[in-house]
């Protein structure tokens, strides 16, 4: 009988799946991340849509390889995140996108090391020249309290669902703390923009 192929999605439902009604209160464990920085409006920029293409084809390389060595699980890749902000936190709630900063990245299972990322760069590089490839890293990130809330919805319209998630954390006595993080659970390309899921957190203190 075949392993069973490890998905973290379900492994960590509490913190991809939460409602859409209300916002809910979490702690996220630390977790391997591979990560690209960069800034710009991610709806235009280069710089975006290649750490997207640079991230996945890392992703899915170190699973091929993986599983062909037979020396670990199967395991599903994860959906696309991101942590954004702006050094002018203006910038970022009046949506001056093009001076947004930002994290792009993907989530994977603690048996991963750097040494399998490191490898599977050189292997995606072979294959692409997507320049964002030579700077995914692995991190094991640790978020901590936070709350979040599934949006269903346009990126775009995003806003009051943000308010009411940072009213939420002001009404049980906290004070926000920690970069604002998204988790793209839909594809847009196939996606009608009114049902995309997105979940939408921000860490507190």
């Amino acid at each position: 009988m075949p392993e069973e192929k490890i998905d973290l999605k379900k492994e960590l439902k509490a913190f991809y799946n939460p409602s859409r009604k209300a916002p809910v209160l979490v702690d996220v464990p630390a977790i391997n991340f591979i990560m690209v920085d960069g800034e710009g409006d991610p709806g235009v920029a280069q710089a975006y849509f290649d750490a997207v293409g640079a991230l996945y084809g890392v992703a899915y390389s170190v699973k091929f390889a993986l599983k062909a060595e037979g020396s670990s699980p199967d395991f599903s890749v994860m959906p696309l995140e991101a942590l954004w902000w702006a050094d002018d936190m203006n910038d970022f709630v009046d949506a001056r996108r093009d001076r947004w900063k930002w994290t792009a990245m993907i989530a994977m299972p603690d048996f991963v090391t750097a040494a399998d990322v490191d490898e599977a760069k050189v292997r995606a590089a072979k294959k692409n020249d997507n320049p964002s490839i030579g700077v995914v890293r692995l991190e094991h990130f640790k978020e901590g309290p936070a709350a979040h809330i599934m949006y269903l919805g346009r990126y775009s319209d995003e806003g009051p669902t943000i308010a009411a998630l940072h009213q939420f954390i002001t009404d049980n006595g906290k004070h926000l703390s920690g970069l604002h993080h998204e988790i793209y659970l839909s594809d847009p390309r196939r996606t009608a923009p009114e049902k995309l899921k997105t979940v939408i957190r921000q860490p507190f203190a």
